[in-house]
């Protein structure tokens, strides 16, 4: 169960004197909307806008300013470059799962040295798997990110940097939480093993051939991108997302290596809102992941800018160039 942490949301709400409050969730936590409304509006008054649109994280931040006083974000933890707003409340929906699954089986399989890892709704759970491993004789090591993550060991779909900032003194990761978007970019950006400890299913499993799989298909599209003449370059008007400088730089290269690019701005990435563009292929500098998970949906080859830049003849191909929105 994820703890929406209705008192305090109500008390923020009734301390701030705010009338109208929007209610941003993502997709998993929608079911709850309805509860979530009801209890803010029973013990505060105020009234409740929730948000339908689809919500990738607290980089797709709903700019609230028009339709509420006040914006509640959950699911996620907020971006600490991105600043605070004191009208933003996060909400950041802990799971009260354990860790029976890190048994003793579990901890002997493992490597001498971990680095530990979570999503926010399990992030409590690093100290107590570091103390249970550290009592069964590993050496267990917690890295700080960036100014992108809020918490030691988060990682992001999109950043890894505490990972990587403790990848040269660990064997391999072990990562607490659910699916495989998370882990997949410590597997791709960190260079260790990493393994998935699932909370609720007690699970664990390699995220190898999942990284290994994706890496096949993104060298697939580098390869397909080489022979393009006509790109389309994609900047994302998400708060988090948007990388206007880099979406220059690709259109800087694209143009030095004697091709054409153009720049086009979008708000939702879909293949329908780019099926109108003429291009060989397209760059991606809003979320990553969207060019590395999604790219066979568009039906041309879908870039990141740095495999853009192996595409180009700009750089070798020794290893995945994982692109991170950094902090």
């Amino acid at each position: 169960m994820f703890d929406l942490e209705l008192e305090r949301v109500a008390k923020w709400v009734g301390d701030g004197g705010y009338s109208s409050v929007a209610i941003q969730l993502p997709e998993g936590l929608k079911i709850r909307a309805p509860e979530i409304s009801e209890y803010i509006t029973k013990n505060t008054g105020a009234s409740v806008l929730i948000i339908g649109r689809p919500c990738y994280g607290a980089c797709d931040l709903f700019d609230h300013r028009e339709w509420a006083d006040a914006l509640v974000h959950y699911g996620h933890s907020r971006i600490p470059s991105m600043g605070d707003d004191p009208d933003v409340l996060y909400v950041e929906a802990r799971s009260d799962a354990g860790l029976d699954g890190l048994t003793e089986e579990v901890v002997s399989s493992l490597p001498d040295r971990i680095g530990l890892l979570a999503t926010i709704q399990y992030i409590d759970l690093i100290p107590k798997a570091k103390e249970i491993l550290e009592s069964r004789g590993k050496t267990v090591l917690v890295g700080e990110g960036d100014g992108r993550l809020a918490y030691p060991g988060q990682v992001l779909g999109c950043n890894c940097t505490a990972a990587e900032s403790v990848s040269g003194e660990v064997d391999c990761f072990l990562y607490l939480g659910e699916g495989d978007f998370h882990p997949l970019a410590a597997a791709l950006g960190a260079g260790r093993t990493v393994m998935v400890l699932n909370p609720v299913t007690g699970e664990i499993r390699d995220m190898s051939e999942s990284r290994d799989r994706l890496i096949r298909r993104r060298f697939a599209a580098i390869q397909s991108a080489r022979e393009a003449q006509r790109f389309v370059i994609i900047v994302c008007s998400k708060i988090g997302q948007c990388r206007r400088e880099l979406a220059a730089e690709a259109e800087r290269m694209i143009s030095e290596t004697g091709r054409s690019g153009v720049t086009v701005v979008l708000e939702e990435l879909t293949p329908d809102s780019l099926a109108s563009y003429n291009a060989d292929a397209f760059v991606c500098t809003a979320c990553p992941r969207v060019a590395m998970d999604e790219s066979a949906r568009y039906g041309r080859p879908m870039l990141t800018v740095p495999e853009l830049e192996i595409a180009l003849g700009l750089r070798e191909w020794t290893g995945y160039p994982f692109d991170q929105i950094r902090g």
